[in-house]
């Protein structure tokens, strides 16, 4: 097995590299620009059972629509990006949760709620953004109607 595997990586060396090298920018890009990412975030964003007005919506109608699309489209790809790196270095499960909070879709917010509700993860959040001088985010309250969205 460990030979087969060798030979596949002598024969596809030029592949080979690209993989390790595009596993190495996406380590260091996370390791750089998560904190900022997760210092946008407002520090009442999981307290409002109602998703927060979009900021965006004060801009022209077309310039909204390029704005909300570029959004998305950041959003996905770091949510296929943490998706890479839960098996390559990385902090994978934090870029799918960033991803998905500049993503659009229905049942988001609860969604994000839930993943903020755990410990771990809003630890791991806050901790970020203390190292960036901002503010822990509070943690998301749970009323009746979360078990609902």
């Amino acid at each position: 097995m460990l030979g087969e595997m060798m030979a596949w990586i002598q024969t596809h060396q030029a592949l080979t590299f690209w993989l390790a090298s595009l596993s190495f920018a996406i380590f260091v890009g996370s390791i750089m620009l998560m904190p900022l990412f997760v210092a946008l975030i407002p520090e009442d964003y999981f307290t409002d059972p109602k998703r927060h007005e979009n900021r965006l919506r004060r801009h022209h109608p077309m310039v909204y629509f390029a704005l909300r699309g570029l959004k998305n489209l950041l959003g996905w790809a770091l949510v296929l990006i943490g998706l890479i790196m839960l098996v390559l270095p990385g902090q994978g499960l934090l870029t799918i949760l960033v991803g998905l909070l500049l993503s659009d879709f229905p049942g988001k917010y609860a969604l994000e709620r839930r993943l903020a509700s755990n410990p771990r993860i809003l630890g791991a959040i806050n901790w970020l953004r203390k190292r960036e001088g901002h503010p822990p985010l509070q943690a998301p309250t749970s009323t009746p109607s979360d078990a609902h969205r």
